[in-house]
């Protein structure tokens, strides 16, 4: 199915299936398994691959379950690769590869030609090689741990006990930054500290209150629009860096304290639930030209109702009523969450309406990942654009993560419940502002089809 045949099915009635949707990307996985020629061992071909996209996770102390670094290490594990690999399962990068932008700050997945060397390594028995093929073993600083490099300032929360057993846990903790002047935030990252504190927590909403602020168990699910305090970032299962775009950025003013809105969790063992935020700040003193907010967009207009057994696709709006620049998508879902798109429809005063399909992305609930733009193809939107969320639920058996699929589902807070927006990054612009962007862009993509003969995504 090709991207042009996607849009006009995404654009038109809105009657695709789910199944129609996966058909590209079932088709690229194939082609991606397709074995090289030549024969291939772990120390000449696998071992770079892994050392540059795996072991970051894949190593002592790390949140995965195994470690990659050597050849002792990896083979008792080299089918289990090779099916995550060629599902494109791992590295985590849901995006769907077949439909919309492809240019992102932080893409760890593998090409083609990288999954191929991976496939053709287990089908020719997972040799080790010559030994001497082996490249240097990456070593790892402080700064590694965190996505955004070594971090300008880390907060850590207080710790939380959940018990091995009981209800989810809603409410906020606080504490102390010692910021002793106002800065810019141009990166931010939350982090759970420990592989049990990763299963416990749900999701943490980060926000920047008054030094003075009375401390009180607020209800995380509803503080992004309560007055809670300046939100800053959200964290859910396996969520990656934010990382903004250049000369946009969110003032952290001194002497203010961090709230953290919790939805805890409990997993069958007493935990300490910690969580930690890292920021990275633009210089003393900068203030970054635009502002970038981040909210939950998209919300499903309807009740969710999802029988046992079916698939079910919801839908959300919401209108920009200034000009913007989207700087990053990130689908939320909860466990019977499948596949996701992000739609833009265009003011326009006839028909057809313009419409346009951003992304769409499969869905896993361990791996609530945001898909960071690069600054040149981030989307530009003019004022009273529509962003439309189209989500689909998957309540069937198919579903590996649905614990019950006898069970009606509807939406609520809580895991085993629903809910289908995106968290989306932007900052506004002025009319006059995205008229020169759109013109720019408009004519670096006439100049690159004259160049190479071939249309450019503007």
């Amino acid at each position: 199915m090709t991207t042009g045949t996607m849009k006009r099915l995404m654009t038109g009635t809105f009657g695709v299936s789910l199944a129609s949707l996966m058909l590209a990307a079932s088709a690229s996985t194939a082609a991606a398994q397709k074995p090289a020629d030549k024969a291939v061992t772990f120390s000449k071909d696998v071992a770079p691959i892994l050392q540059k996209s795996c072991v970051a996770c894949h190593r002592p102390g790390e949140m995965a379950p195994m470690s990659l670094m050597t050849f002792e290490d990896a083979r008792p594990w080299a089918r289990a690769i090779k099916t995550r690999v060629a599902s494109r399962e791992m590295p985590p990068w849901h995006l769907d590869r077949s439909i919309g932008i492809q240019k992102f700050k932080d893409n760890p997945s593998l090409s083609d030609a990288e999954i191929a060397t991976v496939v053709a390594w287990v089908d020719g028995g997972a040799a080790k090689g010559n030994p001497a093929d082996m490249p240097p073993l990456r070593k790892f600083t402080d700064a590694d741990e965190w996505q955004i490099g070594k971090p300008d300032l880390v907060v850590r929360y207080p710790a939380y006990k959940i018990l091995a057993a009981g209800p989810d846990k809603f409410g906020s903790l606080y504490t102390d930054m010692n910021l002793k002047q106002d800065r810019y935030i141009k990166a931010v990252q939350t982090r759970a500290v420990g592989e049990p504190s990763r299963k416990v927590v749900h999701h943490a909403l980060t926000f920047s209150v008054p030094g003075d602020t009375t401390e009180t168990q607020s209800n995380g699910d509803d503080s992004v629009s309560d007055g809670g305090g300046q939100f800053l970032v959200e964290y859910a299962s396996g969520k990656n860096a934010e990382i903004y775009p250049e000369e946009a950025g969110l003032l952290l003013q001194a002497g203010s304290k961090l709230k953290l809105d919790y939805h805890f969790h409990s997993t069958g063992e007493d935990v300490d639930a910690t969580v930690e935020v890292g920021f990275v700040f633009y210089p003393e003193g900068q203030i970054p030209k635009h502002i970038r907010w981040s909210k939950q967009l998209g919300q499903h207009v309807t009740d969710l109702d999802i029988p046992g057994g079916t698939i079910v696709r919801s839908d959300g709006y919401t209108l920009f009523q200034k000009a913007a620049t989207l700087t990053a998508f990130q689908p939320h879902m909860h466990i019977r969450g499948k596949y996701q798109c992000l739609e833009l429809i265009y003011p326009t005063s006839g028909t057809p309406m313009k419409t346009e399909v951003v992304n769409c992305a499969n869905f896993n609930y361990n791996w609530h990942l945001v898909y960071n733009y690069t600054d040149d193809a981030a989307p530009i939107v003019p004022a009273g654009t529509i962003l439309h969320v189209i989500s689909w639920h998957d309540n069937t058996p198919s579903n590996k993560f649905n614990p019950d699929p006898k069970n009606w589902v509807g939406d609520g807070g809580r895991t085993i419940d629903e809910m289908g927006f995106s968290w989306i990054g932007w900052y506004d612009m002025t009319d006059e502002e995205y008229k020169a962007v759109a013109a720019e862009r408009k004519a670096r993509a006439q100049k690159a089809t004259r160049s190479t003969g071939q249309p450019q995504q503007q």
